[in-house]
């Protein structure tokens, strides 16, 4: 089909398009390796096959905004075939006879699928297309006083539509080119939306759509090498990174795990980020492999509520100063500007409640939320800069064992009455319970501890307490970036509960419980890696467990009306889910969900230290936006499974001058023990 220039063409073309991407893949490859650590290479195997079926299934895009995911899909689905179409169409180019080869039921289903998926890119593009231009203010834009880099604003719309145009023309021109063969050689029964298309050409005498053919056939290469260059520089890399970055992220027991600081390591000398070499390999794959959909920002509290926080607009700020500082990052040189210049706040750096919605939603598996706590590490470490709040709450944690700055000797004052025997008093429980600052200290969060002091004894569980051996596991502390006090308080707590009940629980088959979210994560998630391994459950997991056992009696008939809050670290964090709404039900509730449930449950506003802190200045306040979520429920008692939503739920209570009550899961069950 090619004559002899065309063929010169062609492999200039190439040539000149392989060349350009290798320069640009070259690139984009050193400054990843310029990040901390390493990526994640291990089970190789495993890992192509998550990110070859996160990629071919589109789940992870398809869970929220069904119908313009279903257009995404199908651009996906098909401009991804259509590097085997143009490989295709390119052999036949060169060598007509090959053609021969699709005369068989394999070379059938490849015409009937490229040409469904041919309609299929075409309709989703243009949707899409539609739907960025007449909602794009609606879905794509930022609260004011978010940080943007000054190119994103236009550079989003410029890739948008340059893509869009793009992806058209290329797939239109093959469309055409298509439907120009079938008029040639006849109806296909094989491509019916290019025998459709063939009508246009009637009537042409075949000469000029030999004529039409090359044209078309040029119009869809020379489109696609062309474009290659420039689809490396673009967001739309994400086609090819984001199933790489779900096949290479390290592998957590958490999706809120955060790596370990070896303080003792004294070649040390950056202690969390400040500027984008100090990112890890993975954190700035984040920015290649980001869709810039708005997804996590959707779903960000803070964000939702009026504040300046922004986890999209965190991702497309570092992708665009990567693409600004590129060169000079790839050559190894210091990146000119520190993050909080240009990627993120310090008001929004610490308006992130860590609830770790953005990291779950991400269709491509970022983690911005890493990212804020890793850049508050460096503001608290090395620049000493945090709300003056926190202060308060650094040295209760660090003096006494608790952010109330209540004496150790005071932790047991709650259980007076209760039948709560200490490690000393039982040192061979099959249970120790961690009773977490809050149910130990806290007025309200002690009755939580009182409640579920009655049902382990009603239950006849033999478990135990530590008392005033009992510290803070350093949560708090650990996500408002003070990483010094969280070492010093988990090197502690470890080393004391290795003494307490060995050094490995899992294998003693030792239990810890908690009554605290926030505790079950830290024991569980954090600790293994200062050498704590413990097998570690939270009190709904417990709770259930003795209703299974049959130590624990159903209640019947339902007695209370009431729906379920689902704690962030509780659930998002740990994926601990159906114990609290067992437990619930059997202790005679008649459940409702709340709108958002489950894994789109909406934080309380308590996390990432924010217990600690002045809410950052926003429309409204996190507990109270979802307070009012609850209370529209018409419930009369909304239940919670962690002592901070307790608290920031029940403030929302008193401001709403609402009679709905708030309650933890144990003081419902111990109600209906009484």
């Amino acid at each position: 089909m090619l004559t002899d220039i065309e063929r010169i063409i062609f492999v200039s073309l190439s040539l000149f398009a392989l060349g350009a991407a290798y320069k640009v893949a070259q690139r984009i490859y050193r400054i990843i390796q310029r990040g901390q650590g390493a990526l994640g290479t291990d089970h190789l195997g495993q890992r192509v096959r998550r990110g070859l079926g996160v990629f071919l299934t589109q789940r992870t895009v398809l869970k929220r905004r069904l119908l313009a995911s279903l257009f995404h899909s199908l651009i996906a689905w098909g401009f991804t075939f259509y590097l085997l179409i143009n490989v295709v169409d390119a052999a036949f180019a060169w060598f007509p006879d090959l053609r021969a080869l699709l005369d068989n039921p394999i070379g059938y289903a490849f015409l009937l699928l490229g040409d469904v998926l041919t309609l299929g890119v075409l309709v989703g593009m243009i949707a899409l297309l539609v739907r960025r231009f007449t909602q794009g203010r609606k879905i794509f834009g930022f609260n004011k006083n978010v940080v943007l880099h000054p190119k994103a604003s236009f550079g989003i719309k410029r890739d948008s539509t340059i893509v869009g145009l793009f992806i058209l023309f290329h797939v239109g021109a093959r469309y055409l080119a298509s439907s120009v063969s079938v008029a040639l050689h006849g109806q296909d029964p094989w491509q019916p939306f290019a025998n459709l298309a063939s009508n246009l050409w009637l009537g042409v005498p075949p000469a000029a759509l030999e004529t039409w053919e090359h044209v078309f056939f040029w119009c869809a290469i020379g489109s696609i090498m062309l474009f290659i260059p420039y689809f490396l520089i673009s967001k739309h890399l994400h086609l090819l990174l984001g199933p790489l970055n779900y096949a290479l992220k390290p592998v957590r027991r958490s999706l809120g795990e955060l790596d370990k600081i070896n303080f003792e390591d004294e070649s040390l000398t950056q202690f969390g980020v400040s500027k984008l070499e100090h990112l890890s390999k993975a954190q700035l794959l984040d920015a290649y492999a980001c869709i810039m959909c708005n997804r996590c920002q959707d779903v960000c509290p803070a964000h939702h509520t009026g504040k300046v926080l922004s986890p999209s607009a965190l991702e497309i700020n570092k992708r665009y100063q990567i693409n600004q500082e590129g060169g000079a990052l790839a050559a190894g040189k210091e990146s000119s500007t520190p993050l909080i210049e240009f990627a993120i706040s310090p008001e929004a750096v610490w308006a992130c409640t860590s609830c770790g919605a953005c990291v779950e939603i991400c269709p491509v598996a970022n983690e911005p939320m890493r990212d804020i706590l890793d850049i508050r590490r460096s503001l608290v470490l090395m620049d000493n800069q945090f709300p003056a709040q926190l202060q308060q709450a650094f040295k209760g944690m660090e003096r006494t064992g608790n952010p109330w700055n209540i004496a150790p000797e005071s932790r047991l004052e709650w259980a007076k009455g209760f039948n709560v025997p200490t490690i000393e008093q039982n040192p061979d429980p099959d249970i120790l319970w961690w009773v977490g600052c809050a149910p130990a200290t806290d007025a309200r969060a002690q009755k939580t501890a009182q409640a579920f002091a009655k049902v382990l004894n009603a239950a006849g569980v033999n478990f135990a307490v530590l008392g005033k051996m009992e510290r803070c596991t350093g949560d708090s502390a650990r996500r408002a970036g003070n990483e010094a006090l969280f070492f010093e308080l988990a090197t502690g707590n470890v080393e004391m509960l290795n003494e307490v009940v060995g050094a490995d629980q899992v294998a003693a088959h030792k239990r810890i419980v908690t009554t605290c979210p926030h505790c079950l994560h830290t024991l569980k998630n954090e600790y293994p890696a200062f050498g704590g391994n413990y097998d570690v459950i939270h009190h709904t997991q417990l709770i259930e467990e003795l209703y299974q056992a049959g130590k624990l009696k159903d209640y019947g008939a339902a007695r209370v009306d009431l729906t379920f809050h689902d704690p962030c670290y509780l659930g998002r964090h740990n994926q601990v889910y159906n114990a609290p709404r067992t437990v619930l039900q059997r202790a005679g509730a008649s459940l409702t969900e709340l709108p958002r449930h489950h894994n789109n449950s909406f934080c309380c506003g308590a996390g990432g230290a924010q217990m600690w802190k002045e809410e950052e200045h926003g429309a409204q306040r996190v507990n109270e936006n979802r307070f009012a979520e609850a209370l529209a429920t018409g419930k009369n008692t909304l239940a919670v499974g962690c002592p901070f939503c307790l608290t920031m739920l029940t403030d929302a209570a008193k401001a709403a001058e609402s009679e709905m009550q708030v309650k933890d899961v144990a003081e419902v069950v111990a109600e209906s023990i009484a």
